[in-house]
């Protein structure tokens, strides 16, 4: 309820997917407390729904909410601007905020929470990462006792989706019209399939388990892109999977003075990893505690119902006078890379020397191999191959690729995967 003891009045600033699915849980569930009195969305006549009571407000003009006496915005817009501008505003009115933008947290949470606690509101957003997963929750409530070292997660409902499916023989270019055609993927795929949703995702949970306040722009992304078919035939013979893995790690047993080392992108992950069963929109997030030990998060992180819970679930929290609790984070720097086993594909017109002179380019670098394997079935005009390496830094191999990459016998760019590990020692 509100500081003067009548119902909560909320807002929903866009009337989306995931607006409207807040917005029918608000007005089936009734929550005590809670009072959905506007709706804000462009071109408000395509939206109106009967369901929603006659005494609520829809709205065209955001300033009618901003200026209104609500308590509670509800921001579903998404993306740093407008967005993050009414956030603001809101705050600096004195009202609380809800949100499920994680790019605005991940670039400018910091600061909102600070503004929201210096007017005495609150900012909430437990939706931002992993859709109805309480994730966040758990990570600021469940776990803040505990000294966490790593996280490592499926955090992009749509590449697993796209991953899932190449995982049973489709490939990515099918897939990907097949994800955007079910609303999953956008006509412009780019913050999914590259990697920046996850990226945003993974920035905010490391400021929550690691304390780390990370910049998004220094953490290195990769493309599910150039992922193939046969890249999941390999896969299969190193009894691996291929998923889209947003890693974070502290190295060293101090939080304060640890590098923190991050990545996301498409990693091997061994089939008995937890990572390895997340199938479809799915996400999953592993969190590795020194006192705790490894706990598990899984679920469905996205679709409109189950990120609308997380969001009422905040509004709630605020009516019923909860606040998150305040984990100090530090500005911190990614330092160093992951030494980790790489699995490299190689599909070549096949000659004699072609083992012998990767296996020079390699070793130019301190590389190993591993292991070769090479499936039956292919011809010598064009064939596919992999040569798995001992753990090595990323830089270092593609200093060899692109020495390998100028050989005459190469019908295509070698494409190299890590091989998700436990606790592998870094540089």
């Amino acid at each position: 309820m509100s500081a003067s003891g009548s119902n909560l009045k909320v807002a929903i600033l866009g009337f989306g997917t995931v607006g409207s699915s807040v917005a029918r849980i608000l007005c089936d569930l009734k929550p005590q407390g809670i009072e959905l009195t506007h709706i804000y969305n462009r071109n408000i006549s395509r939206k109106l729904a009967d369901w929603v009571p006659c005494e609520v407000q829809w709205t065209e003009e955001v300033e009618d909410i901003l200026a209104s006496n609500v308590d509670v915005i509800i921001e579903l817009v998404g993306g740093l601007d407008p967005a993050g501008s009414w956030v603001r505003r809101a705050l600096e009115a004195g009202k609380s905020a809800v949100t499920a933008n994680k790019k605005l947290i991940a670039f400018h949470g910091i600061e909102l929470e600070k503004l929201a606690r210096s007017k005495g509101g609150h900012l909430l957003y437990g939706a931002a990462v992993a859709g109805g997963i309480p994730v966040i929750p758990g990570l600021q409530q469940g776990l803040a006792g505990d000294q966490v070292m790593r996280i490592e997660g499926i955090l992009n409902g749509t590449c697993n989706f796209i991953l899932s499916k190449m995982e049973d023989g489709a490939e990515f270019g099918d897939v990907l019209q097949e994800a955007q055609a079910l609303g999953y993927a956008e006509v412009d795929p780019t913050e999914d399939v590259d990697g920046y949703d996850a990226r945003a995702k993974l920035v905010i949970l490391s400021r929550l388990a690691l304390r780390a306040d990370l910049d998004p722009n220094q953490i290195p992304c990769r493309s599910i892109r150039d992922v193939s078919a046969i890249d999941f035939a390999y896969a299969r013979e190193l009894s691996c999977t291929i998923r889209q893995i947003s890693r974070a790690e502290i190295r060293g047993a101090n939080l304060a003075t640890g590098d923190v080392l991050a990545s996301v992108g498409p990693m091997l992950v061994p089939k008995a990893s937890p990572l390895a069963w997340s199938r479809g929109t799915e996400n999953t997030v592993l969190v590795g505690g020194k006192y705790g030990g490894d706990v598990v998060f899984s679920g469905h992180g996205a679709g409109g119902h189950p990120t609308a819970v997380a969001v009422v679930s905040d509004v709630i929290s605020i009516a019923h006078g909860s606040r998150a609790v305040d984990l100090p984070s530090r500005k911190t720097t990614i330092g160093g890379e992951f030494l980790l086993r790489h699995s490299i594909r190689f599909v070549v017109n096949d000659q004699p020397g072609i083992i012998a002179e990767i296996a020079l380019a390699l070793a130019e670098q301190g590389i190993n191999i591993h292991a070769i394997f090479q499936k039956p079935g292919f011809g010598k005009g064009n064939l596919p191959f992999v040569v798995t390496v001992e753990p090595c830094a990323n830089s270092a191999l593609k200093r060899a690729l692109a020495r390998i990459g100028a050989m005459k016998c190469l019908l295509e760019k070698p494409f190299h995967l890590q091989i998700l590990e436990p606790e592998e020692t870094a540089g």
